[in-house]
């Protein structure tokens, strides 16, 4: 376990120098904010859309794959919830707890880690777990939480929900990426090198994001921020294990990535659906907040783990 230890240090440190430069305001919340977009639609787009575009559909897709990981969400999602429950929060509430039960923070620290610390093969299941967070859970919650306030389900939902997938970056420059590998054409040169160039400061530019964003974190509600935090490090990844490895014929190496990808912290975005629908944003904030910090030890132990394969 210590070498995988010492290989995930550098991308943790990175965090942590975000972290303190956003603590000692030297890199103010709207520098945060700008960098953030910077790696969210220039350099993690570039960064998916090579690999996409290097990979065939048939790489990426597999229905076990799909089915286990699904299986595994589906489960702790609706402990969670369950839970949430049970102390009477409103629907609203829960749905977001569940929501940080199973979304790990696949697209900013998930892509760039894995796929460097796993082999480029890890590149396909990887996207392959993005694609259902940002497609399957991303939806379910936005329709949970306007379902709930208008009190049913209408077109103008789907439409909602669909404008949505189409404006995010992470979503069409996977399926620009797999569309261009369909035609069967080799990405030229020149375009691959800038997209190697651009995607490259995806990594350092996500990672000190990360870290210069959770600066601004409160830990407030640390029970039910510290049971998510366990739901997410501890059960998901362990529900995802058992899905892959003893129902679905899930192939041992890209279980193995679906496994580490269910292992990760708290993904920012769940903090930003939080706020944008004014439902439980401090408890998310405390969450994502602890989840990353006790992360450094839990991935480390999966990563060292499914490794073994």
């Amino acid at each position: 376990m210590l070498p995988v230890l010492l290989e995930t240090l550098p991308f943790f440190a990175l965090i942590g120098m975000g972290y303190l430069a956003g603590r000692a305001r030297f890199f103010t919340p709207e520098a945060t904010s700008w960098l953030t977009k910077f790696v969210f639609y220039f350099a993690l787009s570039a960064m998916l859309f090579r690999f996409a575009a290097n990979l065939s559909l048939a790489e990426i897709w597999s229905l076990p794959f799909v089915m286990a990981y699904l299986s595994g969400c589906t489960l702790v999602y609706l402990l969670a919830v369950a839970v949430a429950r049970l102390r009477r929060v409103s629907t609203e509430e829960a749905a977001i707890e569940g929501q940080c039960a199973v979304i790990g923070n696949t697209g900013f620290l998930g892509v760039p880690m894995l796929v460097l610390l796993l082999g480029p093969e890890a590149a396909g299941p990887v996207l392959m777990v993005l694609a259902i967070d940002l497609i399957v859970f991303s939806s379910l919650i936005t329709l949970i939480i306007t379902g709930v306030r208008e009190g049913h389900m209408s077109l103008r939902i789907i439409r909602v929900l669909g404008v949505g997938l189409l404006k995010n970056p992470m979503i069409v420059s996977m399926v620009a990426g797999l569309g261009w590998s369909a035609t069967g054409a080799p990405v030229p040169g020149p375009v691959n090198e800038f997209l190697a160039l651009l995607g490259g400061a995806a990594t350092p530019g996500a990672l000190f994001a990360i870290g210069a964003s959770l600066a601004t974190r409160s830990a407030e509600r640390i029970e039910v921020a510290a049971w998510l935090s366990f739901c997410k490090l501890v059960l998901h990844p362990l529900a995802v294990a058992v899905a892959a490895l003893l129902v679905f014929p899930v192939e041992r190496q890209a279980a193995g990535v679906m496994i580490a990808a269910a292992a990760l912290p708290v993904a920012g975005n769940v903090y930003i659906l939080a706020q944008h629908y004014g439902v439980a944003p401090q408890r998310v904030s405390a969450s994502i907040l602890i989840s990353t910090a006790v992360s450094i030890l839990t991935i480390t132990g999966v990563i060292a783990w499914v490794t073994t394969f």
